[in-house]
């Protein structure tokens, strides 16, 4: 059942340690460190030491955030590793450092994701931390060919994040809505099907907070559950976009209750059939709601 709330997620780089405090500040359900992209490679192997002493750190409750800049409560984000690909020697080395490490992270990003069998053998590597969860970026022609496998690859993959930009140089066009909307179609589907999250890819004009809203709009009618940020002043808009309204969480309310009450496959509430499926949507409304407070 998807009960998460990840609406939201924000990037920073893992040779900067310190702006995890930032980033969580924002409010973004997900705050994800990164090894990959934001990371030089001259610097890579720096990173990856201060990330695992970081992430120690975190595992010993010594890092959390629960206030913003204007003292207002903030909910702890969920942490999160991207490492650099297994197919790539930094990958490979991060990877070993995930292992090594006493107190490693909760859970990885994988980019470049390629096949089923990819994910099958980060399962096997990781078995000495069976807790560890996998969030798994589409962004590779090959990867969105065989998405569909790769969401149900193994029990750790907990969303599917749509890498728009990388995938548009694969297939050859412009990294526009039109030209990009199969590929998201898909990555939805298959993380629907597998009953995970899945996750759009960043607006890059963080100053284009129209056009960011229109986008978020149009990637949850698709079926996507949250999206990625290029800058802390993207989270609001994010969040707003994936929560749902009092109305919503009343009704979410009303049939949690009506199914609790009754334990029955179907209720009827208002003179509508309600069948049990509608539950998933309903919990993870309710845990969104709670998220929100």
């Amino acid at each position: 059942m998807i009960d998460s709330p990840r609406r939201s997620l924000l990037f920073f780089p893992g040779n900067k340690p310190a702006l995890y405090a930032k980033a969580a500040q924002a409010g973004a359900d997900m705050v994800t460190a990164d090894l990959e992209d934001a990371v030089a490679p001259a610097n890579k192997e720096t990173a990856r030491w201060q990330m695992m002493a970081f992430f120690a750190t975190m595992g010993r409750g010594q890092t959390q955030t629960n206030a913003d800049e204007a003292g207002e409560a903030v909910a702890a984000p969920e942490p999160i590793l991207r490492i650099n690909s297994i197919r790539t020697a930094e990958g490979l080395a991060d990877l070993q450092a995930v292992l090594a490490a006493s107190t490693p992270p909760s859970a990885l990003m994988l980019p470049k994701v390629k096949s089923a069998n990819e994910i099958r053998l980060y399962d096997d590597l990781l078995a000495p931390h069976p807790h560890i969860q996998l969030h798994v970026i589409i962004e590779t022609n090959e990867g969105l060919e065989d998405c569909y496998a790769i969401a149900r690859a193994s029990q750790r993959v907990a969303s599917l994040l749509f890498g728009g930009v990388d995938l548009a140089a694969d297939l050859r066009l412009e990294a526009n809505w039109e030209g990009l909307l199969y590929g998201r179609s898909r990555v939805v589907h298959a993380a629907a099907g597998a009953g995970i999250d899945v996750l759009d890819v960043p607006y890059l004009n963080f100053n284009d907070t129209a056009g960011l809203e229109v986008e978020t709009e149009a990637s949850k009618r698709l079926g996507f559950g949250g999206k990625a940020a290029v800058h802390p002043r993207q989270i609001p808009i994010i969040n707003r976009c994936f929560s749902p309204t009092p109305a919503q969480i009343a009704e979410a309310e009303r049939v949690v209750s009506a199914f609790a009450a009754q334990g029955s496959g179907v209720v009827v509430l208002d003179g509508k059939l309600i069948e049990r499926p509608v539950l998933r949507t309903m919990h993870r409304i309710l845990a969104i709601a709670q998220r929100m407070k």
